[in-house]
């Protein structure tokens, strides 16, 4: 195998296409432990400077799927659909979401992931919820969404385990952003689940992976058209992360944001787009309900509550507060033109609320409260941003990062509105 594994990694060094047949044998053979990370980690890289054909995505995509399990929803009685973001910062949408549009009539198998770096994991958010699990098995997943209609937990082992064991090599050897990678690594779990339908929050800007637009949209295509291959009704939304979503960004207090959302309040961004995004989801279900009628009702809350239950989780505890708080000030004053995502990412990372290392732990309490918005106007030695962490050896690296997040202007220059939904992608 070692040297179909060499011949695999020259075709693609010299930017051949690869067969059907070298791609599973390859995904089949380092899964199973028999082509070593060195020759993984060169394929990665070739595959990273040259890129590779529509087939081949679909290919290697398909073997990820083949190296495990995949799942069965058609018992769930409704109809299923599912969203996954990228990732962002402040981005907790799932949170409102899932049971939102379990309140519409959809199932919602959110199969989620952990934090790493600056973007924020929907895991490490929920399990601040004193009692909730995490992990289900796939029968008990499957009974959840029965009878609840909305799950939110960890991905079974036997789910592609290859992307698992590429995902990690990725990580290490500075392959992150290769787009056939990122396509093929979120479909193969996204399909494996056995969801019918899909929609893809697609995120652009310093916040984001994508950087831009345009890589955004490359990115959004290849993904729709892996799902819609496959059979998952699928469609895309790029959506603004130049700044962070809402105030909160950390795991307990964005669990907060969530709540507030689902009792009717929550900032004006999060709530946008989580109706944008429930609605994309209600249509690819066929259902015929208006999100933001049904998220008035408080019929999204009765099913928050009871999903959190049914997780182990107390929806009623008090969430876990921090031991250090820090007030970061306007070194002027006028109106707040922009705060980056980036930076207020990072200062949350180095307070505790995400992880260098997948082994690493967070802390459920950590992270940074943004008190203002772009377009407010305030006065020098006002409030930006509070910071939050169990350790205050942090704060200085942290408040740092926050140093030149803001872009503030004088007073009464206009500062335009963004837009959250930059594009829509179907197939």
């Amino acid at each position: 195998m070692a040297f179909a594994a060499v011949d695999v990694i020259r075709a693609k060094r010299d930017k051949k296409e690869l067969t059907a047949g070298e791609i599973r044998q390859i995904i089949a053979a380092y899964t199973a432990g028999t082509v070593a990370d060195e020759q993984m980690s060169a394929l990665l890289m070739a595959i990273l400077l040259n890129g590779m054909t529509a087939d081949e995505i679909s290919e290697w995509t398909g073997a990820m799927i083949a190296s495990g399990d995949r799942m069965d929803l058609s018992t769930v009685g409704r109809p299923t659909v599912d969203k996954h973001s990228t990732g962002g910062v402040g981005d907790k949408i799932s949170l409102p979401l899932a049971p939102l549009v379990a309140a519409c009539g959809a199932a919602v198998p959110q199969l989620s992931g952990r934090g790493l770096g600056h973007t924020g994991g929907t895991l490490d958010k929920m399990e601040s919820i004193p009692g909730w699990t995490a992990t289900l098995s796939p029968e008990q997943m499957v009974a959840q969404l029965r009878d609840v209609g909305a799950v939110i937990c960890a991905a079974s082992d036997d789910l592609a385990p290859a992307d698992r064991k590429l995902y990690a090599l990725r990580d290490v050897t500075g392959t992150v952003e290769s787009i056939p990678m990122i396509a093929a690594s979120i479909m193969s779990k996204k399909i494996a689940e056995g969801t019918a339908s899909l929609v893809l929050d697609v995120k652009v800007g310093s916040g984001a992976f994508m950087k831009d637009a345009t890589s955004a949209a490359q990115l959004a295509r290849t993904m729709v058209r892996l799902g819609t291959d496959a059979g998952v009704t699928t469609s895309a939304l790029l959506t603004d992360m130049s700044e962070p979503l809402g105030l909160a960004v950390g795991n307990a207090i964005e669990v907060a944001e969530s709540v507030e959302v689902l009792a009717g309040g929550g900032p004006a961004d999060v709530v946008e787009l989580t109706i944008a995004l429930a609605r994309e989801m209600v249509k690819l279900a066929g259902l015929d309900v208006d999100p933001a009628e049904v998220l008035a009702s408080g019929a999204a809350m009765d099913v928050w509550r009871t999903m959190v239950r049914a997780q182990g989780g107390d929806p009623d505890a008090p969430l876990p507060t921090p031991h250090e708080v820090e007030v970061v000030t306007a070194p002027a004053g006028g109106v707040v033109a922009k705060m980056d995502a980036m930076a207020v990412g990072m200062a949350s990372w180095r307070l505790g609320a995400g992880r260098a290392r997948k082994e690493d732990p967070v802390q459920a309490a950590a992270g940074v409260v943004c008190l203002v918005k772009p377009g407010d106007e305030i006065r020098e030695g006002a409030p930006l941003f509070e910071l939050h962490t169990d350790t205050p050896d942090r704060i200085p690296a942290a408040a740092a990062e926050l140093g030149t997040a803001v872009d503030i202007v004088p007073a009464g220059r206009p500062v335009p509105r963004r837009a959250i939904v930059l594009n829509t992608i179907r197939g």
